[in-house]
């Protein structure tokens, strides 16, 4: 895994994780990381793109509010709330388009860049598709989706595929199928994936949340969804 710092357009500098192929990049990832920053497991999910011939790049999204590499354990959520709190929308975009540029400058084509998040990087993967020219985002249990980005379903870009857990008391299957509804009534294609026995979290194999079956049908599904669209 490479570490390099680029520069947003707002001013600040963010690091990003980069994982490179063999050879020329068939396409690009943004892998977005979940609220403990880019853990070991988002540094593992980036890399295990580079089979497939993808170009990843895991951006710190907390680069404004949090040290240079920061990452935090899973059994104390209270230390990366002042973390979330300080992420906008505007400053998430910025950062999805340096992402983005960053991608293209190491040789993706433009054509064929996808976005894929867990929990807000889930919902940052639907926010990069309605900013940004992307072939397709994958979302792992995007919460607040149907609270804050509705209104940006008419801008979405390519198709998007979602994955919720049916046991995940925070993100409610109303919430779900307010997403649902929303980009049915807007004629936007999407995949709506619904694990009866998951809870949140589902996919990361770190904790008690990780449900082996659902993940591993989780990934073979986001890998044959990327393939399709970024082929």
């Amino acid at each position: 895994m490479e570490l390099m710092t680029i520069q947003v357009t707002d001013g600040t500098e963010m690091q990003v994780h980069v994982a490179r192929p063999e050879g020329a990049p068939k396409a690009g990832i943004i892998v977005i990381q979940e609220a403990f920053g880019v853990t070991d497991y988002i540094e593992r999910m980036t890399a295990r793109f580079t089979a497939a011939g993808y170009l990843a790049v895991a951006p710190e999204v907390f680069h404004r509010s949090a040290e240079v590499g920061a990452a935090f354990s899973y059994d104390d959520f209270e230390q990366v709330k002042p973390h979330m709190a300080a992420l906008t929308l505007e400053g998430q975009e910025v950062d999805l388009k340096a992402s983005y540029d960053l991608l293209v400058r190491e040789g993706a084509p433009k054509g064929k860049i996808a976005a894929l998040g867990f929990c807000m990087g889930g919902r940052a993967s639907f926010l990069a598709n309605a900013t940004l020219p992307l072939a397709c985002a994958v979302s792992f249990y995007g919460g607040g989706i149907s609270e804050q980005l509705l209104d940006r379903v008419d801008a979405l870009s390519g198709p998007q595929l979602f994955f919720w857990g049916g046991k995940d008391a925070h993100i409610l299957v109303e919430k779900t199928r307010a997403v649902a509804d929303a980009l049915a009534n807007a004629s936007k294609p999407f995949v709506d994936v619904t694990f009866s026995e998951a809870d949140h979290a589902f996919a990361r194999d770190v904790g008690a949340h990780y449900h082996k079956t659902s993940a591993n049908e989780a990934w073979a599904l986001a890998d044959a969804f990327l393939a399709d669209h970024l082929a």
